[in-house]
């Protein structure tokens, strides 16, 4: 499959998912046209273990491409295609989020507005001590509305959300892991190396348990489901129907 403004490739079990649009991966139509299309690739291959997203350009996604929302934004009449595009933003990410697999953000640039909404959408993030991350659309009169207000909310509590998205502040990587948005931060010549080796050790572990836990997590956040009995029903289906769970058990009783 050919992509416009993306590259992909594998190493083993992880995809590696590549943001290639100059000069700063800017949330286009194009770009979320071939992040659906990964996604494809991604739920179709269930030998894949590992989401890995990352920047060949030195911003990881500077959010909203500014000349689209210009566009969009030319008279009135034109708002509701600026939702629409939202929408799909929405959908693509909530794509990324739900995948029954790992996902791991790589940031080692400006991830603002929508881009940091990218890499909210990941389970995983590890941010270079200088990256910069910013829900910063208030300055607009706007909010971050592709999922920005929910994820962070819910990562990181009420206070931290109303410090970023309505203070408007501005992170480096450093304070950003401090806080709980991310969860690692590295120097920038070291997080390369690093992200890949947390993508590399994590696609060592069994992909059904993975999306079982991920499920689960996600029942606890949910009150109309019943996360404890999710667990039991999972950790049967587990024993039952996965020989991986089962080698694997079966060789840690034998030690």
């Amino acid at each position: 499959m050919s992509f416009s403004v993306l590259n992909t490739a594998r190493r083993g079990a992880v995809f590696v998912v590549t943001l290639a649009s100059p000069p700063v991966n800017a949330l286009s139509r194009a770009l979320i046209k071939d992040l659906h299309a990964a996604m494809d690739m991604v739920e179709a291959d269930k030998s894949i273990r590992v989401l890995h997203v990352r920047s060949e350009q030195k911003a990881f996604c500077a959010g909203a491409d500014l000349a689209e929302m210009r566009e969009n934004l030319a008279n009135p009449d034109l708002v509701d295609a600026q939702i629409a595009f939202v929408r799909d933003l929405q959908n693509v990410l909530k794509r990324i989020e739900t995948l029954p697999l790992a996902t791991v953000a790589e940031v080692g640039g400006a991830a603002m507005g929508g881009g940091l909404e990218l890499a909210l959408a990941c389970d995983f993030r590890i941010a270079a001590d200088e990256a910069k991350l910013a829900l910063p659309e208030v300055n607009l009169g706007l909010i971050p509305g592709a999922g920005g207000t929910q994820r962070l909310t819910r990562l990181c509590g009420p206070a931290i959300a109303k410090r970023l998205i309505l203070g408007a502040e501005i992170l480096d990587g450093r304070s950003a892991a401090q806080m709980g948005i991310v969860h690692w931060s590295a120097p920038r010549a070291e997080l390369a190396d690093k992200a890949a080796t947390l993508a590399d050790r994590i696609a060592t572990l069994p992909r059904a348990a993975v999306a079982a836990s991920k499920s689960c997590i996600e029942a606890s956040l949910d009150p109309s489901r019943d996360g404890y009995e999710e667990e039991l029903t999972a950790t049967r289906d587990l024993l039952l129907h996965e020989p991986e769970t089962r080698h694997r058990v079966e060789a840690f009783l034998s030690k």
